[in-house]
């Protein structure tokens, strides 16, 4: 419970500092403490030190764990930060408050689908492939105006867009870019930074931040 709570403390503590200098509110801000591969016994501490929005990569691992302990807790908030398959979107659309990786036309059919089957709009970020990485999911930066207009038309509540900058790279001009690209398009959700960057990522406006190891420890 100690090193729980003195980890979270200790991330909050440093969105607070970075806020000062961007002119921000620590609470406009939303930490979002990524669990997966996580268990119940590592999550329940950072429950009890009053963390309440998590993070999952994986709606058939968020499946398992999250029902019970959003149970008993109805305050917590589940969001989806990995790549999601069309075929689970209705499982994701049931389970989660928000998804952060709607990338492309076919995920945005199935998730529209999925949201008039439930009656239950799910707030959805756009993840951009920020870096133009082959590898990596994302809609690509000359398709977004033309994927946003898509978004709005199915009905499905815009909450931003969100990146994953390339790795081993200065994360600074891809937060950059990402937040200049929602601006240009009317949007203020900024899902972006994880633990070795999220200080980077607020000072240039993320919304969001979403921090696994420095909550957690190192992946189990």
């Amino acid at each position: 419970m100690e090193s729980a709570a003195t980890a979270l403390e200790e991330v909050r503590g440093n969105i607070a500092r970075v806020c000062k200098p961007a002119r921000r509110k620590p609470e406009d801000v939303t930490l979002i403490a990524v669990s997966k591969t996580k268990g119940v016994d590592a999550i329940q501490p950072l429950i009890d030190a009053g963390q309440r929005v998590f993070g999952e990569n994986r709606v058939q691992e968020a499946a398992a764990k999250w029902p019970a302990l959003r149970e008993a807790h109805p305050d917590i908030e589940l969001h989806l930060i990995g790549q999601l398959q069309s075929n689970k979107a209705e499982e994701a659309v049931a389970l989660f408050d928000c998804i952060h990786s709607l990338d492309r036309p076919s995920l945005l059919t199935a998730l529209a689908k999925a949201m008039d089957k439930a009656g239950r709009r799910v707030p959805c970020f756009v993840q951009v492939n920020i870096g133009d990485e082959e590898q990596k999911g994302g809609c690509p930066i000359a398709d977004l105006p033309a994927f946003l207009e898509a978004v709005r038309a199915a009905g499905i509540p815009l909450a931003g867009l969100m990146c994953i900058p390339p790795a081993d790279i200065e994360p600074a001009p891809f937060f950059a870019l990402l937040a200049k690209l929602a601006a240009d398009h009317g949007l203020k959700g900024l899902s972006m930074g994880m633990s070795g960057d999220y200080e980077t990522a607020v000072m240039l406006g993320a919304t969001h931040v979403r921090v696994g190891t420095a909550l957690f420890g190192a992946r189990g």
